[in-house]
This record gives structure tokens, C-alpha cells and sequence, in this order.
């Protein structure tokens, strides 16, 4: 069966490379994808891989976010020569059945570079090189029935381009990946959200790495504003959520945009959902304190994906225990407000996969975020549990020297409430109190403008090195406000 296997290229976007790796497998899992790595080095825009037929790269094109596009491979190599005989060879040999996309009514070939600038006389030369293809048609750039795409790749390093290309690749386009949903579910227009909304395009990667599929039952216990929720309906999860915060889940609290002064009555997590046509997915939120859960042990969810507060800009609380209560303070009829403590990160994770291992069904995921300081992290304060897994754990670099990892964690054990399981590894040091206590002193203003002056020097550098034009927009601002003058 091997020798009927396909080739591709799998042309990703340079963004959150980190998560490229769980995304794609955890897509492979989800459908049960046969495939075969051709290419190693995972940091490459272009990879190279075996699917066993178009409908499977199809299929895993239809939950990436992370891919462009996927394009049939039909000639790779690391020099020209090498390149035109490998295509005139891959031509010769598959004609019969290329015949029906080189005879197509209309084509477009485009030349797509990395690291590396053309002109539009290099790139029409590369096309011309390729004259001994039996395309017929007539050409068409807006609107072709066949889409041909050859690419060069200049390594990784932009202050240190090569004298030739590392990898020249040919193909017909395939597919495109579905970063289409990162604009169509964007915050810009969303009705609902808060300071802390997860970005589309995060929220959307979670879902995948947590393997949602249609009809699984998705939790998230410190909802917020629904952002998670919104990517795991759009994926065919039903929905449920939960968070300490009344005022948050009622949208009650102040608005996050400048220009809204009072927020609008219809805002909810329920209008998030409805304005992206999943309002038929969303079950319900509630107001709930996470150290003192109310669930039953036999609600069991396919995933729990959930971004818990940090301390920085939504505080870490939960519901203050006294035990010993002072009489005779209040009456029946007299309504009760908790006070409410501080929710330590270190029991906060421990409660969560605690949690996780109690209510997921065996297979099911559970996504979170950990943040840590940079000059802290070791393996060894990830959270652990004798019940899950982890799969998965990648880097996002924030503010200053402060980074999160993405933790994905799978179920592989059935739970039993017994002495013998284990909870292990949390952070060492509460990151609020690192992020706010820090010993790094503070950056000046004087020093932050010689910093960022030095990265656009280093910048307007990098693009001489490619070929490219640097434009000094400040400069030509500056000469526009001076004319006006003169």
C-alpha cells in the first residue's frame, strides 16, 4: 500500500511555530491519519510529508489553523539543475494522470520565496525556466481552475542568507488550512469580551490540541468571556462553563473597549456563540467557586480546555472558609456575600488536574496555560498527576521576561479516589509575586528608545541582506510635514 502514497508539501504560517508540532499531531490522532515525515527540521515553513491519498490531507486540512496550504508535491531538490530533472522525470512518468490538471481551461503559476526578495523579472524568469511542462490553457490570476506554486526556501537566519537556495520545491495547489476562522472569529468584531479574551487564533489551536469533534461535551472552568467556549462550538463541541466572577458572567463589569463607555444589555457568552452560529452548542455558565467544586462525580466532560487567571490583570480568588463563624452577626432573611480569598497558583493546578483526572472520560484532554518566569522554569514545576498524561507543552513568550506554556495533558488512567495516586510539580513561587516583585530593574525611557533604535537598525540591515528596499517611514513623514511648510 506504501508504494501508492502521496507526497506534500505543508506550507505553514510563521507565527506561534512552537505549537506547529502538538497542533499537527493531535490532528493525525483525532483522525486517525496514516502519515510518513519527510522533513526533520519541524521550525521550516515547508514540510514535507506522505499522505496515503488527497481525502487525507483533505482531512487534515479541514482543522488546521496553523497550515497556509497544502500543495502535491511534485518535485524537491537542493540545486536548479537537480530540480528541472527531477520535474521533467515526475512529468514523464505520472502524464496520464497530471494530463487532466495540465489541460485544464485556465492556470496560475506563482513563485513564493522565504528569506529571500525577487522581482517581478526574477520571478517571471523562474516560470520560463519551466517551459518543458505540458501546460496548456490560458492563464488566468485571479480566478484559475489550476494553481501551480514553486518555492524557494533561504534558510531561517535572516543576517546570514545563502549564496543558493536550501530547498527548491514544485507542486500544484491542493488546499487552503482554515486560518480563514482567525478573522472570521476575531475579537475586533466579537460582542463580548474582557481584558483578558483569548486570541482566535490561540483559542483555536487549543480546541485542536484538545481533539474536539462533533458533539463532545467541552468544559471550561474559569470561562471569563467565552473565548474557548467560542472555538470548541465552532468545532462541533457542546459547551458548559464556570467562574467565580458574577459580574463577569452577567457582562456586568466595566467594558474593555475605550470607545464603549456602558456596556450594550444584549452582551453575553450565549451572544458570542449566536453571533457565529453556534448558539445551538452553548449548554450554559454558571457562577462557581473552583476550590469548593459542585459536580457530581459521574458528569464526565470529552475535554476541559481553560486559561486560569494569573493574579495580574483578573485576580486568582475563591470562596474564604471561616470555621469558626461569629453568632448572632446575621438573620435568615439578610442576604449573604462571601468574602473571598487569595487562590494560590500551587493549589489552583492541583485542583485542576485533580479535577481533570475526576471528570474526564479516559482519552479525554485537558488544555491549559502555566505562566512562569523565564529564569525560573524547570520540567520539574509542571503540574503532575498519576492519571494524566502530558502530550504536549508549548512556549508563548510575553511581557518583559515573563513567558506561558501551554500544557496539554491526556487521560490514560481510569480514576480511583485511592491514597496511592500522586499530585505532583506546580510553579515553585507564586507568578504574581514574581511578576511584581522581580529583582530585573525597570527598563528607562531613554534606554527602551536606544533598544527599539537598534532593532530597526538591525531590521533595515536584515532587509538589505534579503534584497529588499527599506522605506523610513518616520524619515518620509517627517519630509511630507516639512513640505507642507515650504
Amino acid at each position: 500500500m506504501t508504494k501508492l502514497w502521496k507526497k506534500y508539501i505543508l506550507w505553514f504560517a510563521q507565527e506561534h511555530v512552537d505549537f506547529r508540532v502538538a497542533e499537527f499531531e493531535s490532528i493525525v490522532k483525532l483522525f486517525n491519519i496514516q502519515f510518513r515525515h519527510l522533513t526533520e527540521h519541524r521550525l521550516k515553513p515547508f514540510w514535507m510529508v506522505e499522505f496515503p491519498n488527497d481525502e487525507t490531507a483533505l482531512q487534515y486540512a479541514s482543522r488546521s489553523v496553523a497550515l497556509r496550504s497544502i500543495i502535491e508535491l511534485y518535485s524537491h531538490a537542493h540545486t536548479i539543475p537537480e530540480f528541472h530533472e527531477r520535474l521533467r522525470a515526475h512529468v514523464d512518468l505520472h502524464r496520464g494522470e497530471l494530463n487532466v490538471h495540465f489541460k485544464a481551461n485556465s492556470f496560475k503559476v506563482t513563485v513564493e520565496t522565504y528569506n529571500k526578495h525577487f522581482s517581478q523579472r526574477e520571478k517571471v524568469e523562474k516560470i520560463e525556466s519551466m517551459d518543458y511542462l505540458p501546460i496548456a490553457g490560458a492563464v488566468n490570476l485571479k480566478n484559475p481552475l489550476v494553481e501551480w506554486w514553486y518555492l524557494e526556501f533561504w534558510g531561517m537566519d535572516a543576517t546570514a542568507v545563502p549564496a543558493t537556495p536550501e530547498d527548491i520545491l514544485f507542486g500544484r495547489m491542493l488546499t487552503q488550512g482554515q486560518r480563514h476562522l482567525i478573522q472570521q472569529l476575531s475579537l475586533k468584531q466579537r460582542k463580548f469580551i474582557g481584558n483578558t479574551s483569548m486570541d482566535a487564533q490561540l483559542s483555536l489551536l487549543m480546541a485542536n490540541q484538545a481533539m474536539v469533534r462533533d458533539g463532545d461535551l467541552v468544559f471550561d472552568p474559569f470561562v471569563g468571556t467565552g473565548s474557548l467556549l467560542v472555538s470548541a462550538a465552532k468545532f462541533g463541541g457542546y459547551v458548559l462553563g464556570a467562574d467565580i466572577d458574577f459580574m463577569m458572567i452577567h457582562a456586568r463589569c466595566r467594558p474593555s473597549r475605550i470607545s464603549q463607555k456602558v456596556r450594550d444589555k444584549d452582551e453575553s457568552i450565549r451572544a458570542n456563540l449566536k453571533q457565529y452560529g453556534c448558539a445551538d452548542r452553548y449548554m450554559d455558565v454558571l457562577v462557581a467557586d473552583f476550590s469548593n467544586p459542585l459536580w457530581q462525580t459521574r458528569i464526565a466532560f470529552d475535554s476541559i480546555i481553560t486559561d486560569p487567571p494569573y493574579g495580574i490583570r483578573e485576580a486568582t480568588e475563591k470562596v474564604e472558609n471561616k470555621s469558626n463563624a461569629k453568632e448572632n452577626t446575621r438573620t435568615a432573611e439578610m442576604a449573604h456575600y462571601p468574602s473571598t480569598s487569595h487562590y494560590s497558583l500551587q493549589n489552583l493546578y492541583a485542583d485542576l488536574l485533580q479535577f481533570s483526572a475526576t471528570h474526564l472520560k479516559l482519552g479525554g484532554r485537558l488544555v491549559c496555560w502555566l505562566p512562569f518566569h523565564r529564569d525560573d522554569y524547570d520540567e520539574t514545576m509542571l503540574p503532575q498527576h498519576t492519571h494524566l498524561r502530558l502530550v504536549a507543552n508549548s512556549e508563548q513568550p510575553l511581557a518583559g521576561n515573563t513567558a506561558r506554556r501551554l500544557l496539554t495533558y491526556e487521560k490514560h488512567l481510569e480514576y480511583s479516589d485511592c491514597p496511592s495516586q500522586s499530585i505532583g510539580g506546580a510553579p515553585t513561587q507564586d507568578f504574581r509575586d514574581r511578576y511584581f516583585n522581580t529583582n530585573c530593574a525597570v527598563e528607562s525611557r531613554q534606554e527602551r528608545r536606544m533598544r527599539k533604535a537598534a532593532l530597526r537598525e538591525e531590521g533595515r540591515l536584515a532587509m538589505e541582506l534579503r534584497g529588499k528596499l527599506h522605506i523610513d517611514g518616520r524619515a518620509k513623514k517627517c519630509d511630507l510635514n516639512k513640505a507642507r511648510f515650504d
